[in-house]
């Protein structure tokens, strides 16, 4: 007997990220009587956070946490799947073609690392994050060394995500942390100094000249 395996393609619904093959997913519903979803383990908590509930959970009414935010609405899963195939477009420098001769080695460094993240897989996920929590502050600082490496920052109210960017490493960019409050974010990698755009593209306040 021929036995075949097929992978069927999963999305996660908040960050619009393709789950890898055996990656734990839980099965969730934006309302009780709604359909369920697949949301990777990093997003699980962010999606408990704005009222989305367990496949399985009873359907009673479940008492508020102590620290109440103010909810953010989330769009519903047609728009969120509406664009879940974003197209890859290629980076756009942050402003212009011209050169970075004129910038100072730690302006330049930010600048590059945004034109990495801005060309990676990456920026995807950002675009679907920023689609569900809206707008985002952004930090990015270069690290002291001989690495030449810049961390990135983009946070919400509920959730953040860290990078460590190296343009000329094996790895050009990597998820390095994420967390769910800002104040466990390191004092010094919070100098919000960049914005997310709605296509997932990273803005830095430093321009090209």
């Amino acid at each position: 007997m021929r036995i075949s395996t097929e992978w069927v393609t999963r999305i996660c619904a908040v960050c619009d990220r393709t789950l890898l093959q055996g990656e734990h997913a839980r099965k969730l519903r934006r309302a009780p009587n709604g359909e369920p979803v697949d949301v990777c383990a990093l997003c699980e908590r962010t999606a408990l956070a704005h009222g989305w509930v367990r496949e399985g959970t009873p359907l009673l009414p479940l008492p508020g946490p102590e620290r109440r935010r103010p909810r953010q609405k989330l769009p519903s899963l047609a728009a969120i799947f509406g664009n879940a195939r974003l197209r890859r477009q290629e980076s756009e420098p942050v402003a212009g073609e011209s050169n970075v001769s004129r910038l100072s080695d730690v302006e330049a460094a930010i600048v590059e690392a945004v034109d990495a993240f801005n060309a990676s897989d990456f920026r995807r996920t950002a675009a679907g994050l920023r689609r569900s929590l809206g707008e985002a502050r952004v930090s990015i600082v270069p690290l002291p060394g001989l690495r030449g490496e810049v961390v990135v920052t983009i946070a919400w109210d509920l959730s953040w995500y860290q990078y460590r960017i190296n343009p000329d490493g094996v790895q050009a960019v990597r998820l390095a942390q994420r967390g769910y409050e800002l104040d466990e974010i390191d004092e010094g990698l919070r100098g919000w100094n960049g914005t997310l755009s709605e296509d997932g593209r990273i803005v830095s306040e430093i321009s090209r000249v």
